[in-house]
């Protein structure tokens, strides 16, 4: 390899690890929090079917400058059935900070997309474990794009393929919930 060549490649390889660490770093201090409950903490039973089924109020704090979007995807591991997904949102505008209480029926904030859930209805579903079943954790994942995307997404399946390759950065909080 010429002298030249391996400057090249080394010039690519520093500015390949800058990009990275970039990355890293501007991804470092996103998160996802509610006020209705704490990482890992219960939810509260209004925002399950056995209350009034209306989604928690959520924050969303450091999001990279170069976002181009948001996607929220709500699932339960522990549903009997496997994967369970309770809310598909996505589209939403990188300078979004609150979704309030009940803003699954509300009109969506800017060009957001609402996807099927796993009811085949592109809402919210609130929290419904068979009761007995023990607790359950609802994984609540915030991803950060550097695109957007089609804006006829069927499913969380056809969001998952869409985002790939686009996710800068990403961010969960897990609640809890169990019915007697």
């Amino acid at each position: 390899m010429s002298r030249r060549s391996k400057m090249k490649w080394i010039g690519s390889c520093l500015a390949m690890v800058a990009a990275l660490w970039l990355a890293s770093a501007s991804a470092a201090g996103l998160s996802i929090q509610s006020s209705a409950f704490k990482n890992g903490q219960p939810i509260p039973k209004r925002f399950s079917c056995s209350g009034d089924n209306q989604s928690p109020p959520l924050t969303f704090a450091g999001v990279p400058r170069n976002a181009k979007s948001l996607a929220l995807i709500v699932d339960d591991p522990d549903a009997p059935s496997g994967l369970f997904t309770h809310w598909v949102l996505y589209n939403m505008a990188p300078d979004l900070v609150v979704l309030a209480p009940g803003a699954s029926d509300q009109p969506l904030p800017g060009p957001a997309v609402t996807a099927k859930n796993s009811t085949h209805h592109a809402n919210y579903h609130g929290m419904c474990p068979p009761p007995g079943d023990g607790i359950h954790h609802y994984h609540f994942k915030l991803f950060v794009l550097d695109t957007r995307l089609p804006s006829d997404l069927a499913n969380r399946a056809a969001l998952v393929k869409a985002m790939k390759g686009h996710v800068i950065a990403h961010a969960q909080i897990v609640g809890t919930f169990k019915r007697p």
